[in-house]
């Protein structure tokens, strides 16, 4: 009777823990653990609104690649117009400006420029007279001009020296007599930076050129992140980092124009450091050939997404075969993401889901036991499309990543109703996902930041309190995002250090309750016997 009521009081409280806070522990973590990890963004793939100061020194820098222009006849007071978004002559004719009449550049040097229209031809010209036309697929000689600035107003010269102007018929044409002043003359035209939004590796190394670039890419890889922050990382109880690499590392030293070697010797002093201080690395491939989402992060030239097309995913799956069969034995290898962020509006879900499986098959020729980690798609996606893609069979997550930002939905939100957001929202899909008998579940990005313009500090506190609370129940685990931003709420040593998140109390909680939960079973279990 003793014996079979500590064995009921045993497997209660047992089921207990395990119920409320989770069975699964992470193959090859320390003391049967999940993730908790931290990303290392802006470190070998460049986010520029992670360190703004990296493009301080690029001239023109609001003229990046990717930057949106419209330019206005100072005389016709015109907008220059691609009809349809392309494919015919330009006309000098709006009276206001819309998508037709707005450019994307191409940057070829700090003066030279190429302009893309939205149905993404190139404005072309053929030599002295022509007429500017939007029919050029791709751009070369023809389709590039030099742009003369004074503030607002520029003057367009073709590579053969012909001047741009327009006519009273409102045409474009490239036979403007002599070198115009900037006076009204037919010439001179008024631009306007419509938006500048793109600052990531395409946009910095095309900025400054390569000498520059080489030089400012090595003190930043060099000295962003080193291995004083592995140290930090250890001491706070983070297991695990989250590194984000591009493409182009697979090249390395020597990857295609514009982008600068460096990032693979990085991402082995990284895989060093970790060793060093018992991390494990999940290697995020967070920038894949072509755009897989059309952001900066993605190293998009023009906020393409191009990546569908076979022969950039054919690159990809060269790119993830590398990093597999460079790290697969290494002991700091937790895992490989094989895509961050797809668009959900770009990105077919059957091309995802084919790559993905291909991908999971490359990675399991190099390792039996890593773990693939497949990102479900950005926008109006629903995550369990990837649940029911049977992608492979073992050591299989999926990346759900979760910001009260970003959306409409969360402008008008209090604390209280962001809070209560993670609680209820968040934990029940949670808990579905949990419960569904598929993949693992891991956070990988998430932070300490809303909408909130008013927020005190204890407002951030519980915060952050509840993101951790709801998101230890991922079967995977979590990854903040990011080590380091000048964005303070963004950076994680600034949360640790200022008390804003309290990691060590909720991080613990889980592992506290179960050792709590188990001592009493094998109390009660005792007591039983000896009374």
């Amino acid at each position: 009777m003793e014996l079979a009521f500590s064995k009921w009081v045993f497997t209660f409280v047992l089921f207990f823990s395990l119920f409320f806070y989770g069975a699964h522990s992470v193959d090859g973590l320390h003391g049967n653990s999940k993730v908790r990890a931290v990303n290392l963004g802006g470190w070998l793939v460049i986010e520029g609104w992670i360190k703004p100061s990296l493009f301080d020194g690029i001239s023109n820098g609001d003229m990046l690649d990717g930057t949106d222009v419209q330019i206005k006849s100072v005389t016709l007071q015109k907008y220059v117009s691609a009809e349809n978004g392309g494919g015919m002559n330009i006309t000098v004719d709006r009276d206001s400006p819309s998508s037709w009449e707005t450019f994307k550049l191409w940057r070829v040097s700090a003066s030279q420029f190429q302009f893309r229209t939205s149905q993404g031809q190139f404005l072309t010209c053929n030599g002295l007279g022509c007429s500017v036309s939007a029919t050029a697929g791709s751009p070369s000689t023809s389709e590039t001009f030099d742009v003369e600035r004074n503030n607002d107003r520029v003057h367009i010269k073709t590579t053969t020296g012909a001047y741009l102007q327009a006519t009273l018929g409102g045409q474009l044409t490239a036979d403007f007599p002599g070198k115009p002043g900037w006076d009204l003359n037919a010439a001179t035209f008024q631009m306007m930076i419509v938006s500048n939004n793109l600052h990531g590796d395409y946009q910095l190394a095309n900025g400054y050129g390569r000498k520059e670039a080489k030089r400012i890419l090595k003190k930043h890889r060099n000295t962003f992140i080193t291995i004083e922050d592995f140290n930090f990382l250890n001491r706070h109880g983070i297991n695990s980092v989250r590194i984000p690499v591009g493409w182009w590392i697979a090249y390395d030293p020597d990857p295609p124009a514009p982008y600068i070697g460096g990032t693979l010797e990085a991402l082995d002093n990284a895989f060093s450091w970790a060793q060093s201080y018992n991390i494990r690395c999940i290697i995020d491939l967070h920038a894949a050939p072509g755009s897989q989402n059309g952001m900066e992060h993605s190293s998009s030239r023009d906020g393409s997404t191009n990546w569908p097309a076979s022969d950039y995913i054919s690159q990809t799956m060269h790119v993830i075969d590398f990093l597999a069969s460079r790290y697969a034995k290494h002991p700091a290898l937790l895992g490989i993401e094989l895509l961050n962020e797809p668009s959900a509006a770009t990105v077919p879900l059957d091309t995802l889901v084919s790559y993905y499986k291909q991908g999971y098959q490359i990675v399991r020729k190099y390792s039996a036991s890593a773990y693939v980690i497949v990102c479900q798609r950005i926008g109006n996606a629903d995550p369990l499309e990837l649940y029911q893609a049977n992608i492979g069979s073992h050591n299989l997550v999926v990346d759900l990543h979760y910001y009260n930002l970003f959306d409409t939905f969360f402008v008008n939100m209090s604390s209280a109703d962001n809070i209560q957001f993670i609680y209820k929202s968040r934990q029940a899909q949670l808990q579905t996902l949990n419960n569904a008998n598929g993949p693992l579940i891991f956070i990988g990005e998430w932070v300490n930041e809303w909408n909130v313009t008013s927020g005190s500090q204890t407002d951030y506190q519980d915060f952050g309190k509840a993101q951790l609370e709801v998101y230890n129940a991922a079967s995977f685990g979590w990854a903040y995002w990011t080590l380091k931003n000048d964005r303070k709420h963004w950076d994680f040593e600034w949360n640790i250090r200022n008390n804003y998140l309290q990691l060590g109390k909720s991080a613990n909680k889980q592992n506290f309750m179960i050792l709590i939960l188990l001592g009493l079973a094998y109390t009660l279990s005792y007591l039983n016997q000896v009374l």
